[in-house]
This record gives structure tokens, sequence and C-alpha cells, in this order.
């Protein structure tokens, strides 16, 4: 099973029995705060299920993908993470 935005919002709906216009608001809210934290070089923990933050990755050399033969420069930037809690493993491996 696969979940877009518009079935996540109506999944929630359905188990929070929200109507879907207020399940959509809250997961724009909850999904504003991780990325203005992370944005602003802080981290989301949520116990057990895992943590986003910010990392910065540094600046390398790269071959471009149309001409292998040719070198890049890819410029330091920073880059989001997300490291599962040790629930949300233990349900993946399925011994929850």
């Amino acid at each position: 099973m696969s979940l877009n935005l518009t079935n996540f919002v109506a999944e929630l709906a359905a188990k929070t029995g929200l109507s879907k216009k207020a399940a959509k608001e809250v997961l724009g809210v909850v999904f504003q705060l991780i990325m203005d934290t992370v944005k602003n070089g802080g981290e989301v923990r949520i116990q057990g299920f895992g943590t986003f933050k910010a990392n910065q990755r540094k600046a390398r050399e790269g071959v471009n993908p149309q001409k292998p033969t040719e070198k890049i420069k890819i410029p330091a930037m920073k880059v989001v993470s997300f490291r599962a809690g040790s629930d949300f493993k233990k349900a993946v491996k399925g011994t929850k």
C-alpha cells in the first residue's frame, strides 16, 4: 500500500473522526512546523518515530552523468536527514 497526500488525509480523517478539511489543516501545520524547525537549524525528535534534522554536506568532485569523462564540482549544501526511531524500526522489521 502506498499513500499520497490525499489518501493520507482521508486515512487520518477516518481514524480520528476529523473532517478531511480539518485533517488536511492539521497535517499542513505539522509538516510546516517540521520544515521551519529544520530550516532554522533545529531538529525535530518524535519519540519512537524518528528525528528530522539538517546536515551540512561538504563540497566534492563528481562526474557529469551526461559526459562520464567530465568532472564537475558539487558545492557544499544543507541536506535533510531522517533517522528512524526504535518503534518505527521494529514495526518495519515486523517485530512489534
